[in-house]
């Protein structure tokens, strides 16, 4: 069904009526050990650590960078890493006051920091909550000792457990993080974990699909993983789990309770903006003719050095009409809900005619439903969700580009 929607002044330069809400990403990039799966920028901490020194340099990249937001509000604040919880409750404090000294911070502004439990101690739970952090997830990823060996946690089992019931006693919202697919998992350890998650019945679950990514070293060294088959059969039964508890499954990767879904990440998901300040953080920011993504200087020491040549950046470009389409479908068709027909104007400055024909492709190929007000993935789509995000791939980029996973990580 082709959607009608208006012309807008300039077929090449978007143009905004209102910019979309901007969030905050904070990246502490430090970890007591780097796990044999992950490809975040994370750093396993090998002498003592230059909180201090770190802090500094985030104060002062908020400041450089807030000509390009100024007088916009902040409708959310993520602390991710590495291991945001090695950093002690006072540094956090000292980063919060410095935040809402800046930059308009909204009353209701949901400030996540995550943990691991291997770095739990109750006190510093408590002060993290103390300093205005108000959402914890807590990367527990099995409660399977096995596993948890496996893909390299520090923490046990008893250590997750422990975790796990002080956050939710000191915290009113609180997301686990748990991974499924591991080596040698079978699907009655998969259910199992998922019944472990949901006897805590925190407001919050996410659940990610373990898979080898090129720079770790489960790439150099792949360990025997279930294949696509039984994959989907832990699939399918951990979503069924999560219903029957009460959970939506309402992103590729995320299951809440009715109305906790991370504000922040579905800001991601809708293609809001987003400033990221820290070694290696990525933003995307709205102007009223143009949308620029950047990426700050990636390894810590590199970045401390750019902060004192005041030139934090280390790459920026500006998305293009050709692109846009794609990377607002990478992100929004990741939602069950799909999205609204008038966002991505709102959220892209172009008309949605400008992917028309991608859209008729995916629903002639049943992975899309559209009408006048909603374009949401099919449970067909939903499966196959990067055939359908590959789509929207600009005709130039679709030979050799890479596709994204089913399911991936939020924070950038």
């Amino acid at each position: 069904m082709a959607i009608q929607a208006a012309t807008m002044n300039s077929p090449s330069t978007p143009h905004f009526v209102a910019l979309p809400p901007l969030a905050l990403y904070v990246h502490l990039p430090w970890c007591i050990r780097k796990c044999p799966y992950c490809d975040f920028n994370s750093h396993e901490q090998r002498d003592v650590l230059p909180e201090a020194k770190y802090v500094d340099a985030l104060i002062i990249d908020l400041e450089s960078a807030l000509p390009s937001i100024w007088g916009r509000r902040i409708v959310s604040v993520f602390f991710g890493g590495g291991t945001p919880s090695l950093f002690s409750a006072a540094a956090i404090d000292r980063l919060l006051a410095a935040i809402r000294a800046r930059v308009p911070l909204a009353p209701d502004a949901e400030v996540t920091l995550e943990a691991n439990p291997g770095t739990f101690e109750r006190q510093k739970f408590a002060g993290f909550k103390g300093a205005g952090v108000n959402r914890l997830s807590l990367g527990v990823q099995s409660f399977n000792p096995r596993h948890l060996a496996t893909i390299g946690r520090v923490h046990d089992e008893g250590e997750a457990r422990t975790a796990v019931a002080a956050a939710l006693e000191i915290f009113d919202n609180v997301n686990l993080d748990l991974m499924y697919a591991l080596p040698g998992q079978t699907l009655d350890e998969a259910r199992a974990d998922a019944a472990a998650a949901i006897e805590f019945s925190p407001p919050h679950l996410s659940f990610y699909h373990l898979t080898i990514e090129p720079n770790t070293l489960f790439h150099r060294y792949p360990p025997v993983l279930p294949d696509d088959d039984a994959a989907a059969e832990i699939e399918d039964a951990l979503e069924s789990a999560l219903a029957l508890a009460g959970y939506e499954h309402y992103e590729t990767s995320a299951f809440a309770r009715g109305g906790r879904e991370c504000r922040h990440n579905v800001n991601y998901w809708q293609f809001g903006d987003y400033l990221g300040i820290g070694a290696g953080a990525h933003s995307k920011l709205s102007f009223p003719q143009r949308i620029v993504r950047q990426v700050r200087h990636k390894q810590p020491q590199q970045y401390l050095e750019s902060i004192i040549r005041g030139a934090p950046v280390a790459e920026e470009r500006e998305v293009s009409r050709v692109d846009v389409g794609f990377e607002f479908m990478l992100n929004a068709l990741r939602l069950t809900e799909g999205f609204a027909v008038a966002q991505f104007a709102e959220r892209t400055g172009f008309d949605l005619a400008n992917v028309q024909r991608e859209l008729d492709e995916a629903q002639r190929r049943g992975l899309l439903e559209c009408n006048h007000q909603r374009v949401r993935p099919t449970p067909l789509g939903r499966r196959f969700l990067n055939d359908l995000q590959a789509i929207f791939l600009p005709r130039e980029s679709v030979s050799g580009a890479p596709r994204p996973h089913l399911l991936v990580r939020a924070t950038p």
